[in-house]
């Protein structure tokens, strides 16, 4: 029985406290004392646990006993790990005699010790009479576990050339018995090897901080991958338990090819030819045999020109695909300098030569054995005509802008080899702005056109011109130069706006960016200074610029503005004084929360002709009827006895733009004007309200400014009849409102009309014969204008006229 340290303090302390007396000395003397006992103990007999325990069961494992036993009639009771917890039933107690039974055999590598609690009471009231009693119960380790391998196959490889000794595989075991006894130690071996040689064996590896035994391969000599590549072992781990248990595994080693012989040329002279000249060509492809397994480093081949390529003019390089050496022409060569040309070029592999000889490395590798394969390669060069040769291949010139033509700019020198220099001939390759000419015979450049440094062609300030020298070779070569043309700049652009159209919602700003832009370069660009490009009063008091100077500036308005469109010249001059008179277009509206106008009628629109035509029409009746009324002042005695008042009836001339109101005379006579002059009310009320109104401002009357609304009353004064109409305009706004919106609708081209509102007409007084025209009436009532979307059939077949040709003319732009 294994017995647990805590059990063996237990003991101990029963014996010591259950001694009948002691004998002291204390201060000399002598003295007995008798020892009384201050607590109750436990008494537990020895318990016998073996793991995996066959049976019978249930078998007695243990018995408890209590001096409490004296005075009272005891009650055994025990809980913990194999009672009442995992795993359950394999303790009971029997709770009179204390005898505790185990009833199922134990796995110690599950349950290494089981924690059980002892208690104990009175059996007829059920006091607990002593201190619960816990310790842990050891299992006795069983040798029922043998050595598993992690992982029981193991398959690797390791390439042909390495090295002797340690190889990168290792083996692991492990024994689930206990640790550190002779049921988990373990012993490893080679059982069986195939092919047999080289010879691998066993080699322990210290292993503290796991539970596993770990082995090393180790190599004896060295792998000959055209021999073997494929090695089998098969290794056995035992324990020293008893019996001893054992398992195995199987170790399969694939052997990788390594270089192990040299490739060598498929022939050993190579025939090639370039023309001459001729650069980046490939000329020749060279192929090489390798008996080592193609696409590894032991067989990729590296090429290289080892003489006859002292300055440079050709590289080989391996195709990666078909593993050949490819030559090529880095730098033409000059047939009338070289012929023909002997390159040497040589072979080995990308990984070292590797050798083993007889199960041994050979180390270090003959130089013999090293040597690359090399072979011969001849160049010939193909004579070709020689293009013409420039002197220079980039010349630069420096002029100014807008400079008078017939300037030389370039003539060049060149050389032929092959040809005569006097057969040669010039012309221009590249001239984008068509600036130059060219003497075909002695490639003089000469300008022919002013060079404006502002033109697209010119880049950063520079123009280029590309010229050719062609000779009459058979082919004709040519030979190239560039001339490169910086411009200098000159004040020759006035600054001009990126953008003369803006925006000012009137609802939430007061001003407009304005950005200028120049051509030019410092120093005659910007900063600019700006002013209005005007002496207006009324513009001066409108508009103001803010600020003067700098790279751009604000159009800031300088009182409430009505909606609408304004246009506001500028002056804008450059740093040396270079003026330009600019329009900016100003567009003020109603953005809401964004920052574009919320809506816009066609900027632009004019009457057809046949529309014209119709107001022409319509007007004649018109002023026939006025002809009609001045004939009254000579009937005074067929309108007196009519008129309401009498009196001398005069006609007084009236603003034609403001035209009159209908007058009510005798009705016979407004009933013969009635159907004739119809159509040229409507006509006239047409351009009454978009033109007139909308230019219109508000009325100045009395020398205070009001409202002016749309109420009209005609009035009549005859003898026989008396009677006032009055045409109510029942707006929602007052008329300055409406005159705003109105403006703001209308196209540009109304608004160059001078203004033309409404205006007061005169009175002929109480002693004119003629019926009295009567004035607008300005009502400020807040009355609805429904009444217009509605002007009668007239008006419907003009505004019809009218609208098809603003179509015509919007589907034309």
């Amino acid at each position: 029985m294994r017995m647990s340290p805590g059990f063996l303090l237990l003991l101990t302390q029963l014996w010591a406290e259950t001694s009948p007396s002691k004998r002291r000395q204390q201060d000399g003397v002598t003295r007995d004392t008798v020892l009384v006992r201050s607590k109750r103990r436990w008494v537990l007999s020895t318990i016998e646990l073996e793991e995996e325990d066959p049976g019978p069961f249930p078998k007695l494992a243990t018995e408890l006993f209590n001096d409490k036993e004296i005075n009272h009639t005891l009650k055994f009771s025990i809980s913990g790990q194999g009672v009442n917890e995992d795993p359950v039933g394999v303790f009971t107690i029997n709770d009179r005699t204390g005898q505790v039974f185990m009833h199922k055999p134990i796995d110690r590598e599950l349950y290494p010790f089981f924690y059980v609690k002892f208690d104990v009471q009175d059996r007829v009231t059920g006091q607990i009479l002593d201190k619960t009693l816990a310790f842990n119960v050891a299992i006795k380790d069983k040798n029922d576990n043998a050595p598993s391998f992690i992982p029981d196959v193991l398959q690797t490889h390791v390439p042909e050339n390495i090295k002797e000794g340690q190889l990168p595989i290792s083996l692991q075991a492990k024994d689930r018995d206990e640790k550190d006894t002779d049921n988990s130690r373990m012993s490893m071996k080679v059982v069986s090897q195939d092919p047999a040689q080289p010879q691998i064996s066993l080699k322990a590896v210290p292993n503290t901080m796991r539970d596993n035994e770990v082995r090393q391969l180790i190599l004896s000599g060295c792998f000959d991958y055209d021999k073997a590549n494929k090695y089998t072992l098969l290794v056995e781990a035992q324990d020293l338990g008893k019996p001893s248990l054992s398992s195995t595994a199987t170790v399969l080693i694939d052997i990788t090819d390594s270089n192990t012989h040299t490739p060598v040329f498929n022939a050993s002279t190579y025939n090639a030819q370039v023309i001459e000249m001729q650069s980046n060509k490939e000329i020749l492809r060279v192929a090489v045999h390798d008996k080592d397994t193609p696409n590894t480093p032991g067989s990729k081949a590296v090429y290289s020109i080892i003489k006859g390529n002292e300055q440079g003019n050709y590289k080989i390089e391996t195709d990666p695909v078909t593993n050949e050496g490819v030559l090529t022409v880095i730098k033409g060569k000059d047939y009338e300098k070289t012929t023909l040309t002997e390159l040497e070029i040589a072979v080995e592999n990308e990984e070292p030569l590797f050798m083993c000889v007889d199960g041994k490395p050979v180390t270090p590798v003959p130089e013999s054995a090293k040597t690359p394969s090399t072979a011969k390669v001849l160049v010939k060069v193909i004579d070709v005509n020689d293009a013409p040769v420039f002197s220079k291949k980039i010349h630069t010139v420096y002029r100014k802008e807008e400079d008078e033509p017939g300037d030389v700019l370039y003539q060049p020198t060149v050389t032929d080899e092959d040809s005569d220099i006097n057969n040669i001939r010039f012309k221009l390759a590249e001239d984008p702005a068509d600036w130059m000419t060219i003497d075909p015979k002695t490639g003089t450049v000469t300008s022919k056109k002013k060079m404006d440094r502002e033109s697209p062609f010119v880049k950063n300030s520079t123009y280029t011109v590309v010229i050719n020298a062609v000779d009459n070779g058979e082919p004709p070569g040519t030979g190239t130069s560039t001339l490169v043309v910086h411009l200098g700049d000159v004040n020759d652009n006035t600054p001009h706006l990126i953008a003369n159209r803006s925006v000012m919602c009137g609802n939430k700003d007061d001003r407009v960016v304005v950005e200028p832009n120049d051509m030019d370069a410092e120093p005659f660009g910007g900063p600019f200074s700006f002013s209005l490009g005007t002496d207006d009063k009324d513009l001066m008091d409108t508009w103001k610029i803010h600020p003067n100077t700098g790279p751009r500036t604000s159009l800031v308005s300088q009182q409430s503005l009505a909606y609408g469109n304004y246009s506001v010249p500028l002056r804008i001059e450059d740093q040396q004084g270079a003026a330009a008179h600019r329009i900016v277009h100003v567009v003020v509206c109603d953005c809401g929360e964004g920052d574009e106008c919320r809506s816009l009628l066609p900027r632009s629109s004019r009457l057809h002709p046949v529309a014209v035509l119709a107001l022409l029409a319509a007007l004649l009746p018109l002023l026939f009827c006025l002809c009609f009324l001045c004939i009254c002042r000579f009937n005074e005695k067929i309108f007196k006895g009519d008129l309401q008042h009498n009196g001398e009836q005069t006609l007084i001339i009236y603003n034609e733009e403001g035209g009159g109101s209908l007058i009510r005379a005798d009705p016979n006579v407004i009933q013969t004007m009635q159907t004739s002059s119809t159509l040229a009310l409507n006509a006239r009320n047409t351009l009454e309200y978009n033109g007139a109104w909308a230019n219109g401002a508000t009325m100045k009357s009395s020398g205070k400014e009001t409202n002016w609304g749309v109420n009209r009353t005609y009035t009549t004064r005859t003898n026989r009849y008396s009677g006032t109409y009055r045409t109510v305009s029942r707006s929602d706004w007052n008329i300055e409102g409406h005159l705003d919106r109105k403006l703001f609708e209308i196209s540009e081209d109304l608004l160059d009309i001078p203004p033309c509102g409404p205006h007061h007409y005169n009175d002929e007084g109480s002693d004119s014969r003629c019926p009295s025209l009567d004035k607008l009436s300005f009502g400020t009532g807040r009355e609805d204008l429904d009444f217009l979307q509605d002007l009668g059939p007239q008006f419907c077949t003009l505004s019809g006229i009218c609208r098809e040709a603003m179509e015509e003319k919007r589907m034309n732009l």
